[in-house]
């Protein structure tokens, strides 16, 4: 069992540890070195992870296990001003991998969600990650491919999952 605290600005530097911790290991065998760092200092530089808690309204949940940060998840509720909720982040430590986190995680998100009168919950993953698997065996359905030119000349190959909560 986790628990979690929802972050503030000021935990954003453990946000990205943790990133830096967990991108390498969930990346390394899908992704080149240049890919993983370019979207890392894309999605988790102070900067970027501030403007999405301050601005796109992304709500950033810290998971610990023993008083130790071992994950996070963020999401955004009313999503594309539609009645679904986006994950946008969800990573744990390798390490703590297969405990049952990830379920919480999704749990969380899903108490959310039903709270604030949501339908849905979307999320985008790496159409290669094993994670995709997880995420079918938690009730999301495959909605479609979508490739997301990220710059760079790096392309993001996600599927898009949708669970329905309505």
């Amino acid at each position: 069992m986790i628990s979690l605290r929802k972050a503030t600005i000021n935990e954003l530097p453990i946000i990205q540890s943790l990133a830096k911790e967990i991108w390498p290991a969930t990346f390394g065998q899908i992704l080149s070195q240049e890919q993983i760092e370019y979207m890392l200092d894309m999605m988790y530089s102070l900067t970027s992870l501030e403007k999405q808690l301050t601005e796109l309204n992304h709500v950033f949940i810290i998971a610990s296990e023993a008083d130790i940060d071992v994950g996070y998840l963020s999401y955004e509720i009313n999503s594309k001003n539609k009645s679904e909720t986006k994950i946008h982040k969800i990573y744990l430590l390798p390490t703590t991998q297969g405990k049952g986190y990830g379920k919480q995680l999704i749990g969380h998100a899903k108490k959310v969600a039903i709270e604030n009168f949501q339908t849905d919950i979307t999320l985008n993953v790496n159409k290669f990650n094993k994670a995709y698997e997880f995420y079918l065996k938690q009730g999301f359905e495959f909605v479609k491919n979508e490739n997301i030119d990220i710059g760079n000349g790096f392309l993001m190959e996600d599927a898009v999952l949708s669970l329905s909560i309505s």
